[in-house]
């Protein structure tokens, strides 16, 4: 019985992945917010929230108006690529954080809040990265500046279990369990260590903080947002360890107390001293094409972009008749950072997202704007480590990336990579791996999985990487640390053969990789 529940359990997670990773995480977050409104504008219908349905919708609509109006000023002046996407996300979390409009006298707080959340991402901004979260400064400053406080209306009981369920689709999607787990841990023990001072039940704060407060939806919504967290998981942590300690509204430095924006602002400047700190807007230098469905975007930045091999980073593509999954993704850089071009490869699918079909079709004199640096799929420090790539199809970009840099610093390492391809056609970069063989001594081996489709020249493995093959082409596999790249349903598949081998967990590192869309 206990079986069938663990099977049942990742069957369900394997389709949630599935459903994930057919949306963009801003999409997702998108309809996130739609959603959380459409159900308190039914609960106000029936009383059930005291807020009524007319005053929830014209909050809405005036703060995406000017939203709208206010990005689209600041765009032209600072002559900056404009985000439909993200217009409509700071003007919904505002909606659900500012109280819905009562009578005239509470337009300004609407008007102000909305034109500063806009303004800030441009004008607190170096290099096309802005500061702060735009929401949280504006709260910030329409509270000192007006006398204006948000009240996070939408922390209340009856919301709970909708703020809760697709919060927890949002921390999956953006793999960002750890922060999550840290802003908890933190700020409920410095919650529960006021209390205590206090005298207080602490039952009842436990409670009264996660489902009568703005608590979740802060964590899901607001600290999670990817564009003011750093870029490596320790650093996120310790970004949301910063932010738990200061979110107790009990803390105050002498007569200026916490509230959820303050400490998220606090937080936003400790990860701006930590982060890289600017955007690229590049221009298409040449197109590659690698297979019948694989193409190779380059591109010649202006100045020096420091990244290190394994990262990823967003990739801002606006474009006509923009479809549900937007027009940002996350490709992982196939460049090394010893070379002066910006190199991402990409596969292309039939009836591929409106942004793939856009990039298919990019020209020398289209803008795409480029940065976030993130991810922790790197090298380990170590050099003496023995390790295995294992990679699926375009999750080869990182390992492209990692052993170029090897081969242009002349690191040597030992490394047996395992490159999994449908056919023959769809294997890429090989150049790069066959001078890696010569030169530092990296070990290649490739196979195909369409069996049907195999030449009959051809000399490397057939069929799915097994535990068989493992043993065959790495005879010291125990002493090593496999990495995996990949589509998500081959990264979680390999997982589980390396964990029925008997590789433990902290011997895999795997690839954020958020989806074909």
């Amino acid at each position: 019985m206990g079986w069938q529940h663990i099977h049942l359990d990742l069957l369900t997670m394997y389709y949630l992945d599935f459903l994930l990773n057919r949306v963009t995480m801003y999409r997702l977050t998108l309809y996130y917010l739609i959603e959380l409104l459409v159900i308190a504008g039914l609960f106000s219908i029936f009383g059930i929230i005291s807020y009524s349905l007319v005053s929830i919708v014209i909050s809405v609509a005036i703060l995406i108006c000017v939203c709208a109006i206010t990005n689209i000023i600041f765009s032209k002046v600072f002559q900056a690529p404009t985000n439909v996407e993200s217009v409509y996300i700071t003007a919904l979390i505002l909606a659900c954080v500012i109280t819905p409009l009562r009578n005239y006298h509470d337009l300004p707080m609407f008007f102000w809040a909305g034109i500063l959340a806009m303004a800030s991402k441009y004008v607190f901004a170096r290099g096309n990265k802005h500061f702060f979260n735009p929401v949280a400064i504006a709260l910030v400053m329409t509270s000192f500046g007006f006398g204006h406080s948000a009240s996070w209306w939408m922390g209340n009981a009856a919301m709970m279990a909708f703020v809760l369920l697709g919060g927890l689709c949002i921390v999956r999607k953006t793999t960002r369990e750890y922060m999550v787990a840290t802003f908890f841990g933190v700020s409920l023990l410095a919650i529960l260590g006021f209390s205590f001072m206090k005298g207080s039940n602490l039952l009842a704060t436990i409670n009264t903080t996660i489902f009568h407060s703005s608590y979740l939806f802060f964590v899901f919504i607001m600290l999670t947002e990817p564009l003011t967290t750093p870029p490596r998981r320790l650093l996120q942590m310790l970004y949301a360890g910063f932010i738990g300690l200061l979110f107790p509204p009990q803390f105050h430095i002498f007569s200026l107390y916490s509230t959820p924006e303050l400490a998220l602002v606090a937080g936003n400047v400790f990860s701006y001293l930590v982060s890289p700190k600017e955007k690229l807007v590049l221009k298409l230098s040449e197109k590659i094409q690698l297979a019948s469905d694989i193409a190779d975007f380059v591109f010649k930045p202006q100045k020096k972009f420091s990244y290190i091999p394994g990262q990823y980073v967003e990739w801002t593509f606006p474009h006509p008749h923009t479809d549900s999954r937007g027009n940002r993704r996350y490709f992982t850089l196939a460049s090394s950072p010893t070379e002066d071009t910006l190199r991402i490869g990409v596969k292309f699918y039939d009836h591929g997202s409106s942004y793939k079909r856009a990039l298919q079709e990019m020209k020398n004199t289209d803008v795409v704007m480029a940065g976030q640096i993130s991810g922790d799929f790197l090298l380990p420090k170590n050099t003496a480590k023995k390790l295995v790539f294992v990679a699926g199809g375009i999750g080869i970009t990182p390992f492209r990336s990692m052993i170029k840099y090897l081969l242009d610093t002349n690191e040597k390492r030992d490394i047996v990579m395992l490159f999994s391809n449908k056919v023959k056609e769809d294997i890429v970069y090989k150049d790069v791996f066959d001078q890696a063989e010569k030169i530092i001594g990296v070990k290649t081996f490739y196979n195909l999985t369409d069996l049907e489709q195999i030449p009959s020249d051809w000399s490397g493995k057939r069929g799915r990487i097994s535990q068989e093959m493992i043993e065959e082409l790495v005879p010291d596999w125990r002493e090593r640390v496999f990495y995996l790249s990949g589509p998500h349903g081959m990264v979680v598949g390999f997982e589980k053969t390396l964990g029925d081998l008997g590789v433990v967990k902290n011997k895999i590192k795997k690839d954020f990789f958020p989806g074909f869309v």
